[in-house]
């Protein structure tokens, strides 16, 4: 341990972010990394506990606790704080495949659990994975290697980040690797899913040009759409993996939900994403239009600085939910995952150019009016009780508000598979998931992970998800 007094020495110091009002004139990241002797400083921070709950990657009351990666956080901080940045990535990439892409992009459940937080203010683990992340690549410690074959071949179905991390852990096991993408990109929901502003599409591209230089090879506008596409693959190669992600989006039924200016989040981001890498003009462009954003989470977040760098007139957004608490209540303890009132990069923005916060709690949309385009969302507010145990909403009276609406953005999340994945691969389903033991499908030959098999999830779980896929597969290949 470098310096055991480094969390009371120094205070937490987050990697630079640019003013809500420059960084929406333009599509790129706004972070500047600390400079190296302030990154290592931020490391000491780091106590060492003797119950790292920053690793944990346990679950209570339904949410994750710590890293789900099980990344070893503290031994990589303690040769970060020493200035063993070479050390320390190697015992970062120990357990993280793509620390560039987690360090952007991650939540980081980690700062939640990490003790220093119980009191005071968490350690910078994120900065500190994508500081160590870009260290790596600038100094050439991530180079295409070597790779002896075992002889074997699998394919991956879907190149998101569970099929990534899977691809990548099957190839340096000395395995064959073909994956399999239907879009144009490699790269799933980090391609397009997530906006440029989080994520740039060089640092995916980066990444992927050095998977194809070890050997494994990427098919794109390959969609399998059919048993007939399927099957084929299954008696070709040794393995298949299904990582096909969780993209059945939750809808509502309201009257007027059919109208032109209606769309799920992910569309919108999507055909954002393919303008700027194509150079060509958005379809769904909220440029001049009255948004409202219906949905609480990241992907409603991403929509807000979106559209406000688009050229939205407006932007609200409507949450079923009441506002949360500033700080913990004392029902909600650490290390438990903090209930607390979060606002999103995007939500900034929004406020800092409007002056005026774009959230409307305890609401729900009640009608969509127009002919065929969408004009207008009738609101009405929601009273929150508990009965039976459970946290219930009942419709206030009177509280109806019109709206005026362009466009409608859908961003509730996601229930499960696209429909037809069952007849499609041959494989059973569980609640919108596809049912697995230990990875293994109802289909010989045929494995599954990341949200296709667990349901919608953070990205670093959906890697955790690949790795574990990838290493279950070897294991069951080689006993037999």
């Amino acid at each position: 341990m470098s310096n055991p007094t480094g969390f009371m020495d120094y205070s937490r110091e987050e990697i630079i972010s640019f003013p809500p009002k420059e960084r929406v004139k333009n599509n790129q990241e706004f972070h500047k990394l600390l400079d190296s002797k302030k990154q290592e400083i931020q490391a000491s921070r780091c106590m060492q506990c003797g119950i790292p709950f920053c690793q944990a990657g346990i679950h209570i009351k339904g949410q994750t606790i710590g890293c789900s990666n099980l990344n070893l956080i503290p031994e990589w901080n303690d040769l970060l704080s020493r200035g063993l940045w070479e050390l320390a990535y190697r015992r970062l990439s120990l357990t993280m495949p793509f620390p560039e892409i987690t360090g952007r992009i991650c939540p980081a459940p980690c700062e939640n659990s990490c003790v220093c937080n119980a009191n005071g203010e968490a350690v910078t683990i994120k900065d500190n994975e994508l500081a160590l992340a870009e260290y790596a690549f600038k100094n050439g410690l991530i180079k295409p290697r070597n790779i002896a074959r075992n002889g074997a071949k699998i394919a991956i179905i879907g190149s998101g980040p569970a099929g990534l991390a899977c691809a990548d852990t099957l190839n340096l096991l000395g395995y064959e690797v073909d994956v399999y993408e239907r879009d144009d990109r490699i790269g799933g929901l980090l391609m397009y899913g997530i906006p440029d502003v989080k994520l740039e599409k060089w640092v995916v591209q980066r990444r992927i040009d050095i998977m194809k230089e070890e050997g494994i090879t990427f098919y794109t506008n390959h969609g399998i759409e059919s048993s007939s596409d399927f099957s084929p693959l299954v008696e070709k190669y040794d393995r298949v993996v299904i990582a096909i992600g969780a993209r059945k989006h939750i809808s509502f039924d309201i009257e007027g939900g059919n109208l032109d200016g209606i769309y799920n989040a992910l569309d919108f981001l999507v055909a954002n994403t393919k303008s700027i890498l194509d150079s060509k003009p958005n379809k769904l462009s909220a440029k001049n239009k009255h948004v409202v954003v219906v949905g609480s989470g990241d992907t409603s977040t991403d929509c807000f600085a979106v559209a406000i760098r688009q050229g939205a007139r407006s932007v609200i957004r409507l949450e079923r939910s009441p506002s949360k608490p500033i700080k913990r209540l004392n029902s909600n303890p650490w290390p438990e995952y903090p209930i607390v009132l979060q606002t999103g990069y995007g939500i900034e923005e929004s406020i800092a150019i409007n002056n005026s916060d774009p959230r409307r709690f305890s609401t729900m949309p009640k009608l969509f009016i127009g002919n065929k385009n969408l004009q207008a969302v009738m609101t009405t507010k929601l009273q929150w009780g508990v009965v039976d145990g459970k946290k219930k909403s009942t419709e206030i009276l009177q509280s109806s508000e019109t709206i005026q609406a362009d466009m409608v953005l859908k961003a509730m999340g996601f229930s499960g598979c696209e429909d037809g994945v069952s007849e499609i691969f041959g494989v059973k389903m569980d609640k919108g998931n596809i049912m697995n033991n230990n990875f293994r499908t109802s289909r010989a030959k045929v494995y599954t992970c990341g949200d296709c098999k667990i349901g919608a999830s953070l990205v670093v779980t959906a890697i955790k998800e690949g790795r574990e896929c990838a290493n279950a597969l070897h294991l069951e290949l080689f006993k037999s």
